[in-house]
Order: C-alpha cells, then structure tokens, then sequence
C-alpha cells in the first residue's frame, strides 16, 4: 500500500500542523497507511505545542510533482557484468526492450548495452576471443562438464576445419588458444598435448580416456555439447560477460527522485528510447522505456486547512486529492473525480476533525488532542475571534478535558510563544502566517502576526515597509499587507507596500490611510481581511 500524505497551506501555522498530524492518525487507525507532512517551517507558536505534548515534528515536504519513482518503469530489469551476451538479448527480446543497463557485482551501474550494439557487434565485427566463464559456456551450449580447471576463460576461438593433417601442418596450438572440434583424435591429441586453454567438442563427439588423462596432465579445459560445430560456432561469442559488448559506459541516465517534466524535457533534445534508472548511489534500480512515462502511479494526498492552489504543495495538479478538510472558503484546487469535501464555518479545522473523529467513533489520544486544542485556540484567539462558534467551543471543552489542560492559562502560554520577536527577522514575521490569494488572475498577499505589544513592531515600521516593497516587487503581487493583531485590544495594526495606498484607501473609505493604522474589532483574516481586499479584484 502507498503511503498518503496529509499537509496543510505552504506557510503552516499551528492549526494546519495540528489538523495534518490529527487526520493522518486518524486515517491509520481507519486503516489508510497516511503520514503528515509540512509545506514549511513551524512558527514559534507551533513549535511551543508540539514540544509541549511531545509530538514530533512532521517531516517537510518539498513537492508532490511526479517523480520518476511514480512511474512503472522496468524495475529490476539489468544484467550483470558476468551474465552472458545470449542472456541479456534473450531479456531484451522478452521485455520488448532495445536496451539493458549492466552492473557490476554489487549493483552499482557500469554501462548501457543496447539491441543495435549486438547487431553491429555480430554483423560487422567478427568475434574470435573469448572473455567469460566456464559455466556461461555450458549453458549457452547446453553443454556437459568433462574437465574444468578455470573457472573464467580467456581465449582465442579456432575451429578445426581442416583435414587432421593439414590442420596440425597450418595451426599452432598455444595455451591461449580454445579449440572447437568433433571427434577428430588426432586434432584432440595435438590440442590437449599442446596445453590448450579450452577444448570444445561437438556433436555429443567421443573423447577417449587416455586422452582425458594427457588433458588432465595438461590442465586443459573441456567441454562436450550436442549442438554440431557450426552451431557451436555461431553460439560460442553469446557466452561472453555481457560488459564485454558495452558501448556506453557513461549513458544519459535518471535517478529514481527526477522530475517526470524534467525527463520529458531531455528526451525531447535527445530522443532516445532506453534509459538507464540509478538512485543517489549510484545502484542500478532498471530501465525506463520512454513509452512507461505514460504509466503513473500520481502521490496521493489529503489537504487540510486550505483549497487554494497557491497555497498547497507545488506540484498539487500533479497529485492524486483523495481528500480535503477545510473551515476557509472555497478557492481554486479542482480534481478530476469527486473526492471527500468537509467544509465548515467553524474557526479551525480542528474542529471538524473532533466532529469527524467522533463521526468515526475512534478515541483521541491525549497528545493529539492537545494539538487539535492548541489548533483551535490559535485560529480562534482562545475564542475570542468572531469566527469562533458554538461547535468550537464545544471542542475546545472536550479536548482540554482530554489533554488535560485548562484552555485558557494554556491558550495564553501558546499565543504568548507565538507572539515574541526575540530572534525573528522582519521576513520571519511577514512570512510567520503567510498566504497568497489569487482573484480573476490577479494576486495579492495578507501576513498576520499576533502581538500583545505593537510598540516592538512600531519602533521598526520603516524596515518592515521595505520588506514588503521587496515581497511584493519580487513576486509580482497587486499588493502586500501585514495585519498585526494585538490579542488585548482585539484589533489589527496594518503595514502595507508602498503602492498599496490608493487601493487600500478605496476599499476602507479611509482618506490619508497611515502606515500602523488601527483597526478595531479587526483580527479575523479569513472573515475581517480577505472578504474586504477581494472586493478590489471581484468588481
């Protein structure tokens, strides 16, 4: 069974953190092998509550773009350096390939051998040298051991195609030398006299026994097979070690974790057909036809805590979406088949995960539940956010209760974690709960951070002007802006980019909007910010 991803938005906070542990052990007690996953780094406030119920952290995610590794390539399909020449095109002729990566003993990948290698190999070169094994003989000969002495073979390659005189007169025998003959004795008695390397008789030949002993005085290697001498000698250069025949030992390869796009890409520029896989060590792990590009397996995944494309795993049209829990409004991730969608106004979503739990019936352990809390405590400033509803604190209630804490003194510690400068740089804290939002093709950014102390901000208001100028010139946004939410006046100071001015000034009805303006009662983003800035885009 392959493993799902669960993850939430690229610039995680506490509440999709939480919910992408909450679902994905969820999902295993159910039976669906699942892992979280994050887009990013965890803030200080996310980072205070899994350190506090000692969770780990979830491993970060990159992507879920198709990887090579997503693709039914030919896995396990190679030879060895010491596999036979008859072996490797009998595979090739089997798997309908025209090529076959060769590795050494230990796996590692040596070269590519390919179909017309072979052919060139066989039709324009003549092969009279021998470089194997003395079991690769037999069994491309379908031959019998008499004698073995060697278990690799080096040799020239003669036939005795003359009269027994006339061969002895012409041909000088040497220990170099394999010898392919029937059941000519005098031919035999000269060879094995003359201390040959390997005698090769055909025809299921006689061989008599004080000529197996002169053979055993000798040491010469002998072999006995059915097939006549001209099959033989067709046969016989087959046996050779594979790599003998390798003409790329440094072929355009792929590792398994390569981008299908990228792959597509280079095989546009070079039209090859075979390409050897290696992973990062260089093992051989087999070959990719051109044509398995068409046979993928996409990751599967489960999105919590957003629906918009901007905000998930690059890569996400790429993925298989199994799922999607989310308490936003509906944004622009599409699928192609439908899917599971629980969507709820609530202020986290959390909360619908507590509700799916008990849907499930499945129990949550104490640590799990004192994440979902600390999700739900930061989404919804410990209740006090005007997205907060009945159902949330409902949940609030029952998993304090499970974890064992009293939600307010423990929703203070965790929003008190969150909101403290000491190490953050003024990118960390227009990126510590970051999102881009894209309307009629047009994009716009809204960070927000949570403060008791706006003064630590104010002092530096300059500096975090042009961080925003350079977010936003960078990426090429309408605008950039920065609510900071001071959790004891229940508003939000905003920062903008420089440019913003005018179309801030028009959807506020503000006339001279300041740098650190005040917004009472504003410290929902998803129900105070967004609905408002939309409205420049949606007109």
């Amino acid at each position: 069974m392959r493993k799902t991803f669960v993850f939430g938005h690229r610039k995680p906070d506490t509440d999709s953190i939480a919910a992408s542990i909450a679902m994905a052990y969820l999902k295993n007690r159910l039976g669906q092998m699942c892992e979280a996953r994050s887009l990013g780094d965890l803030n200080k406030e996310t980072k205070y509550a899994l350190k506090y119920f000692n969770v780990p952290s979830p491993p970060y995610l990159n992507d879920v773009k198709l990887q090579l590794r997503d693709i039914q390539y030919h896995k396990g399909f190679y030879v060895k350096d010491t596999d036979t020449v008859f072996n490797g095109y009998q595979l090739m002729l089997k798997e309908g390939l025209t090529g076959l990566p060769v590795v050494e003993g230990n796996g590692k990948f040596l070269g590519l051998v390919t179909i017309k290698d072979l052919s060139h190999l066989f039709i324009n070169e003549s092969v009279v040298r021998l470089n194997t094994s003395y079991d690769n003989i037999l069994n491309v000969l379908k031959g019998e051991e008499i004698l073995r002495f060697d278990n690799e073979i080096e040799a020239d390659i003669i036939v005795a195609s003359y009269s027994s005189k006339t061969f002895i007169k012409k041909t000088k025998m040497h220990p170099s030398l394999a010898l392919i003959v029937g059941d000519r004795h005098t031919i035999i008695e000269y060879a094995l006299a003359s201390g040959i390397k390997l005698l090769i008789i055909s025809g299921d030949g006689e061989i008599k026994p004080h000529h197996i002993e002169l053979a055993k005085e000798n040491r010469v290697n002998i072999i006995r097979s059915s097939y006549d001498t001209y099959h033989i000698t067709k046969l016989i250069s087959l046996s050779n070690f594979i790599n003998t025949t390798i003409k790329l030992y440094d072929p355009i390869s792929f590792l398994d974790t390569d981008y299908v796009d990228d792959i597509v890409e280079t095989n546009n520029k070079l039209r090859h057909t075979n390409y050897p896989v290696i992973d990062k060590n260089n093992k051989c792990l087999g070959l990719l036809k051109i044509t398995d590009l068409s046979d993928k397996k996409p990751k599967k995944v489960i999105l919590v805590d957003h629906n918009e494309k901007v905000q998930s795993a690059e890569g996400i049209d790429e993925a298989e979406i199994l799922e999607i829990i989310d308490h936003h409004n509906l944004g622009s991730i599409t699928t192609n088949v439908p899917v599971n969608f629980r969507n709820m106004a609530v202020g986290s979503t959390n909360t619908i995960l507590y509700y799916l739990y008990q849907d499930y019936n499945i129990e949550i352990p104490s640590p799990i539940a004192g994440l979902m809390l600390s999700g739900i405590l930061s989404d919804t400033l410990i209740l006090n956010s005007p997205t907060a509803t009945s159902k949330d604190k409902l949940a609030v209630e029952e998993l304090a209760h499970v974890a064992g804490v009293d939600y307010h003194k423990y929703g203070m510690e965790l929003l008190k974690a969150g909101t403290s400068l000491t190490g953050m740089t003024k990118e960390n804290v227009l990126y510590n709960d970051f999102k881009v939002y894209t309307v009629n093709d047009k994009s716009f950014a809204v960070g927000q951070f949570f403060t008791m102390n706006f003064s630590d901000i104010e002092r530096e208001m300059n500096e975090y002007i042009k961080v925003i100028d350079e977010v936003r010139d960078n990426n090429n946004y309408e605008f950039v802006c920065l609510y900071v939410t001071d959790i004891i006046k229940k508003g939000s100071y905003i920062i903008y980019n420089s440019k913003a001015k005018d179309s801030l000034e028009a959807i506020y009805d503000i006339k001279d909007l300041k740098e650190g303006h005040f917004f009472e009662g504003v410290v929902s983003r998803k129900k105070h910010v967004i609905p408002v800035l939309m409205e420049l885009f949606e007109n």
